[in-house]
């Protein structure tokens, strides 16, 4: 629980931090943005005051050099110097190709207007001109500038994130496996003392039928622990019979359940052959038969169906429980996840990896009615 306090006020302070960081970046942004803005506008007054100075002065010898030099020095901010009736009488930074076409100048002063308010020229009050101009190049790449810290910082939490997530998902496979293979040890110790009990049991000569039973529930615990001790290692799969594996599970259930279940299996063919793990598979058809006895309460009908083509083996289960709407199809696949009152959610989970990771075949639930039951169907490569 401690842990899990820790993870989340983590999380927390990230989102926080990140949240300043990215309003930071806006803010001094803008505050640069309006600051070079600005800067630009006192240029064009200094342009425009050294237009008027070339225009009032009457004295043809007079030195008009530094005047000139601000004009010419303009080569970043586009500018339209109109006269007092709109019509335009120069222009500066634009494109010189372009610039030859009237509709060009026309487009470009009406963004200008748009852009910045107009710069009044004055000769001697009168002949009014007007300097419309608009950002530079460089101002107007300033806008994105913004968008590309955020993108880099948004990057960047993103690696954080996923390093994080993938160490986590590392640990727990971990702790799963260590765990599983911890299991099928203790469970070896009680099963080899159940042997021994079972020998004594026939030299006493107990009942054959009793003894038979006895011996196929070790039998299956012994299967169990050896599912357990391969998680976690790569499964050596080979070529099997996988009507016959099919049906030694649902045998088993059926034998063992309650009989207001009607159990029901069905082939195209007693012999479809695929790569398996028999263990492996045979503990994702149990699973699924286990799921659809708990989904029907203990009544209804169960129905097992094999069918074969040139490429593919399917299986499908099929119950007559409680169903499931088709929002859940995917995510009861997902570790932890489960519909029931008791249970860890890991059946399904496992069962997929075991078939899409082990055996690179697929499981889905291939259709659902509330109220009326499901199918799973499981499909893998014939061989």
């Amino acid at each position: 629980m401690k842990n899990f306090s820790n993870i989340l006020l983590f999380k927390r302070v990230t989102i926080f931090i990140s949240f300043v960081i990215v309003t930071s970046i806006l803010w001094n942004t803008y505050t640069f943005f309006q600051k070079f803005k600005q800067e630009e506008r006192v240029k064009m007054q200094i342009l425009a005051t050294a237009q008027k100075e070339i225009g009032n002065n009457e004295n043809l010898d007079a030195n008009v050099d530094l005047s000139l030099m601000v004009i010419e020095n303009n080569h970043s901010i586009p500018m339209i110097l109109v006269s007092e009736k709109g019509e335009i009488l120069n222009y500066q930074n634009l494109d010189s190709v372009k610039s030859l076409d009237p509709a060009y100048l026309e487009s470009e002063l009406l963004d200008m207007k748009s852009e910045n308010a107009p710069i009044e020229v004055s000769y001697k009050g009168k002949n009014k001109q007007y300097i419309y101009y608009k950002d530079s190049d460089l101002l107007n790449k300033l806008t994105y500038y913004p968008l590309a810290l955020i993108l880099i910082l948004v990057l960047f939490v993103s690696v954080v994130y996923l390093f994080y997530s993938s160490n986590k998902a590392a640990e727990t496979n971990q702790l799963w496996t260590g765990m599983a293979k911890e299991t099928a040890h203790q469970i070896g110790t009680p099963l080899s003392s159940l042997l021994g009990w079972i020998a004594i049991l026939k030299m006493e000569k107990v009942d054959e039928t009793y003894i038979e039973e006895i011996e196929k529930d070790v039998h299956r615990l012994n299967i169990i622990a050896d599912r357990f001790s391969k998680i976690g290692s790569k499964p050596e799969l080979k070529k099997e019979n996988i009507v016959v594996l099919t049906k030694q599970a649902f045998d088993y259930f059926e034998s063992r359940s309650s009989k207001q279940i009607s159990f029901s299996f069905f082939t195209t063919d007693d012999e479809l052959y695929t790569n398996l793990n028999k263990e492996l598979f045979g503990w994702v058809i149990e699973n699924l038969i286990k799921n659809a006895i708990d989904a029907m309460l203990g009544k209804g009908e169960l129905t097992l169906n094999i069918t074969g083509n040139q490429k593919k083996v399917e299986i499908t289960i099929s119950d007559t429980g409680k169903g499931m709407p088709k929002k859940l199809f995917k995510r009861i696949f997902t570790p932890g996840f489960t519909t029931k009152k008791r249970g860890w959610g890991l059946g399904l989970s496992l069962s997929k990896r075991i078939i899409a990771d082990y055996h690179n075949g697929k499981i889905f639930v291939k259709k659902s009615e509330i109220g009326k039951g499901t199918t799973f169907e499981i499909s893998l490569d014939k061989v």
